[in-house]
């Protein structure tokens, strides 16, 4: 197995708000040339960095908005954020958990600060990505997948050396909580000081890594900083990581899918006639209500 090696190492671009709620550095797509393409099925990764929101009545976030064609997976590590969409579906993620929205058809939903929260105020940190849909799933109907911590498939790994939370895909024999259309790996590494990772995949699949918390080297060689964001080439498939202090690394892999990519606001499709179509339906209420 030959090793992966890393293309470019990116800190953090400079944070934007999104709505009142989210603080994020904006890593998929951004400037240097990483696309949707680029990382796809990954076409969009927002990263609010551990930020402390003062407490406050107002519930912060984003009010009602659409979304067709892509899925959004926000995950959760200081805060809670709450989540209603029109078909019906609500929840609260913590610390650990995670939430994956399939808006595919047609979605209506808003995400903010859990009331609790947003009254106590404190440290906030989540990471928000779109992960695209193959044109044949484009239209199925929307679901969610709510998955608490406690339901996340660990991999304890040697001496006490962290573990591996396995989102999505498979890690030395354990398999992901989350369901997805296309073969992704979405997994958290949580690692204590000198603890050191293996992570394999196809040389074809599009891979990052997303360091959480902490400092890691990647290879035995590269350094990489909290808040930086790690791309690799597509060729090897082996890479290691070691915590150089008590770390948390968000790694993601997925096979591309090679179609052509019609993005505009919230809506992702194959074609501009499609986009035209998602905004028709919108107006014309096809997406549900919700207030």
């Amino acid at each position: 197995m030959t090793t992966k090696k890393t293309e470019r190492i990116i800190a953090p671009p400079a944070p934007h708000m999104v709505g009142d709620g989210f603080r994020v550095h904006n890593f998929i797509p951004s400037g240097a040339s990483l696309s949707m393409q680029r990382m796809s099925p990954f076409i969009m990764m927002d990263y609010n960095s551990r930020f402390h929101f003062p407490p406050t009545n107002q519930l912060r976030g984003v009010g009602v908005h659409p979304h067709r064609g892509f899925e959004t997976v926000t995950i959760a590590y200081k805060g809670k954020v709450a989540h209603h969409d029109s078909a019906g579906n609500s929840g609260v993620i913590g610390e650990g958990d995670v939430q994956w929205m399939t808006a595919a058809s047609g979605i209506l939903h808003k995400e903010y600060h859990e009331e609790q929260f947003s009254k106590a105020g404190g440290d906030f940190q989540m990471v928000q990505l779109w992960v695209n849909l193959p044109a044949k799933d484009k239209m199925s109907p929307p679901k969610y997948q709510g998955i608490t911590n406690s339901e996340i498939n660990k991999y304890e790994l040697p001496e006490g050396g962290g573990l591996v939370e396995v989102i999505a895909g498979n890690y030395n024999g354990v398999s992901g909580t989350a369901s997805t259309f296309t073969p992704v790996g979405l997994l958290n590494a949580k690692l204590h000081k000198g603890a050191t990772a293996s992570f394999n995949f196809p040389a074809t699949y599009n891979t990052a890594l997303l360091v959480i918390e902490g400092s890691i080297k990647v290879n035995g060689s590269e350094q990489v900083p909290t808040d930086n964001f790690v791309l690799f080439a597509n060729e090897g498939e082996e890479f290691t990581v070691e915590a150089l202090e008590d770390a948390v690394v968000l790694i993601l892999s997925g096979e591309p899918i090679n179609e052509p990519i019609a993005a505009h606001g919230p809506f992702v499709m194959n074609t501009q006639q499609e986009i035209i179509q998602a905004f028709n339906d919108f107006n014309l209420g096809r997406f549900g209500y919700l207030e």
